[in-house]
């Protein structure tokens, strides 16, 4: 894929072989709190697969995904988890959140999953709104280190990976760290 802006003129998404705190800095800048969410308190996990956006050489977008277990009424299954979606504050507007969420989600779909899972603050609910996903009605738990399960406290919001997928109702809870 390629790595810059596409000979038509657009950006592009391109599969990143890693994503460190380097990465995110070059996105976000180099504060404590990049996602302004270290007052939940929670331990997150990293994520396993990256898509990144880069302008003039420069890392500008980013959405990671990470497949988690997880409890829906009781019942087991896996979704996609997707986190650590970011966008450069000079370039927000042009539509790069849309970009690198389409292709981590294209992905995502070739992994068999029936559902993408995000957690985001209050603020980003209509972003992601516009973007296709639904919050979720209920609170969701999630784990925690020291076998503590909490109420996780963002927003929940999932969006379908297929045609036919429906999210069940019902309590949920992540049988993991959140992501």
């Amino acid at each position: 894929m390629p790595v810059n802006d596409s000979p038509g003129g657009g950006p592009t998404v391109t599969r990143l072989s890693r994503y460190t705190k380097t990465e995110q800095d070059e996105i976000l800048g180099t504060g404590d709190d990049p996602f302004g969410v270290a007052d939940t308190g929670l331990t997150w996990l990293p994520k396993e697969e990256h898509f990144g956006v880069r302008l003039d050489g420069r890392l500008v977008a980013h959405a990671g995904l990470l497949r988690l277990p997880i409890t829906v009424d009781g019942v087991e299954t896996e979704v996609m988890g997707v986190g650590g979606v970011a966008v450069a504050p000079g370039v927000r507007g042009r539509g790069l959140a849309r970009l690198v969420l389409a292709a981590a989600l294209d992905h995502a779909r070739t992994q068999g999953h029936r559902h993408a899972l995000l957690f985001c603050r209050p603020p980003l609910v209509p972003l992601y709104q516009r973007l296709g996903w639904r919050p979720l009605d209920t609170d969701v738990c999630v784990e925690q280190p020291g076998s503590r399960v909490v109420t996780m406290p963002l927003r929940t919001m999932v969006t379908p990976l297929r045609d036919d997928a429906r999210w069940p109702a019902g309590p949920v809870r992540l049988r993991s760290l959140p992501m």
